[in-house]
């Protein structure tokens, strides 16, 4: 039960989250939140091309909102390229004198709903001809932010400039939403179920097709969900089909071959990382002989010490006495299922899948991903996997410096209309430049840009 006064806090944060979402704030209520006059949603341009005005991390504090072109072009308000003016936005580019694109009139429903002993918020999205058209209903899947979704997340709002209906919550134990943030996936999972329960019945009458659509670590999580959510697709962009520990032992591998270190090299590391992989997984009761014998062992090799990873480095760099005291505190405080059997619980999905790969991601490396999806599919699941090279985590182009540092410059073309499509059930190609992976890609039978 929330006391009264976090009962009343609760209230005046979703309310004011929908507001400023649905631009029902007035200009003086929204100054003093942000200094300019953004609401989020999608504004069209004279052409048929959208983009969405979502916040970043620090809109309330700053007036900084995030823009995103259908072409994947993004960035902030504050580079004035766009500029809010009331229920649209000017558009600024390449010379030419800026045009005003009108804000679409989305049909916004807020709503709270149940999940076990919690209660959540969400957010369904439609498009203003929902009713006649009945498009696709979409639930979108958290990725591990611990932040609100139903204002910063882009995605439902890409979807339904694309004639999708979509449905955002914020997570449990962020934004408005009740409970402590975790990642656990089966209990996550539990919570996607409800919302799409809930998204369902508030879009009664006005949908078609119902799938879960889900980015990063909701690849583990969407698939969990998807039967028991009675998904008729399941679409994924940039996730793993790893457990936690392969994706550390992967970052740390790719990061290795990044820095020129070949086979000889990378079979050393994964002694090291089945090691720290044995303390995390035992939650720090277990393992440290191994962790202590590789680091004997390999301690004055040159490439040990470039290790990071998604924890190993970490590790490397505490001794045992600390790792013991603070370790779980600070590595393993989220309820993670470090073993989780991705591939078996994609194994069990009826649904159709779409699986979008960034082809040079290092935050999810991809190439054991398509392994197991080829797997898959030669075992007779409907899978589809797409990958766009020369992308990393979250399907970014960049720039790369020489001391390998990368600058995310664009989503990469293509990306945002190929998800859409293939919801869709249409094609309405060129995609940028995507490849087919598995055995469609080796065969050349089909590309991405003519079958999504």
């Amino acid at each position: 039960m929330l006391m009264a006064s976090e009962a009343l806090s609760f209230v005046l944060h979703f309310s004011l989250a929908l507001a400023l979402a649905t631009g029902l704030l007035s200009e003086v209520g929204a100054q003093t939140i942000a200094a300019a006059p953004c609401n989020v949603g999608v504004y069209r341009g004279p052409r048929g091309d959208f983009l969405t005005i979502t916040e970043g991390p620090d809109t309330a504090q700053t007036g900084e909102w995030r823009y995103d072109f259908r072409g994947g072009r993004f960035g902030s308000t504050k580079n004035g390229a766009i500029e809010c003016v009331q229920n649209a936005v000017m558009v600024t580019g390449d010379g030419e004198p800026p045009q005003k694109w009108p804000k679409v009139p989305l049909k916004l429903t807020p709503t709270r709903f149940r999940s076990g002993d919690v209660m959540l918020a969400g957010l369904l999205i439609e498009p203003p001809d929902a009713k006649e058209t009945k498009p696709p209903l979409v639930v979108c899947v958290h990725g591990s932010e611990s932040t609100a979704s139903i204002n910063r997340n882009r995605y439902p709002y890409v979807l339904a400039a694309q004639g999708i209906s979509a449905f955002v919550f914020d997570k449990r134990g962020a934004g408005a939403s009740e409970g402590k943030y975790n990642q656990n996936f089966h209990k996550l999972a539990t919570d996607v179920v409800a919302a799409a329960t809930e998204a369902k019945g508030l879009a009664k009458g006005r949908y078609s097709r119902f799938g879960l659509f889900g980015g990063s670590q909701g690849g583990w999580v969407a698939p969990r969900a998807a039967n028991d959510a009675g998904a008729d697709f399941v679409a994924i962009g940039f996730g793993l089909l790893l457990n936690p520990l392969e994706e550390d032992s992967e970052q740390v591998f790719t990061e290795l071959r990044a820095q020129g270190y070949g086979d000889k090299v990378i079979a050393k590391a994964r002694e090291v990382t089945d090691a720290t992989a044995a303390v995390m997984a035992s939650h720090f009761e277990n393992g440290y002989e191994k962790l202590a014998a590789v680091k004997a062992r390999f301690g004055v090799e040159p490439w040990f010490g470039k290790i990071k990873g998604e924890f190993t480095g970490d590790l490397l760099a505490s001794g045992e006495a600390t790792l013991r005291r603070e370790g779980r505190a600070k590595y393993d405080n989220l309820d993670i299922d470090w073993h989780y059997d991705a591939p078996g619980e994609l194994r069990k999905v009826k649904a159709p899948q779409l699986w979008i790969v960034a082809g040079a991601d290092r935050e999810a490396p991809p190439d054991l991903t398509i392994q197991r999806l080829e797997q898959l599919r030669s075992e007779g699941k409907n899978i589809t996997g797409v990958r766009f090279p020369n992308t990393d985590h979250g399907m970014y182009e960049f720039t790369q410096a020489a001391d390998g540092t990368r600058a995310s410059t664009r989503v990469t073309d293509g990306y945002y209309r190929l998800l859409a499509d293939w919801i869709k059930r249409e094609r309405q190609p060129p995609y940028g430049a995507p490849e087919l992976t598995g055995k469609e890609k080796a065969a050349g039978a089909r590309t991405a840009n003519t079958h999504p």
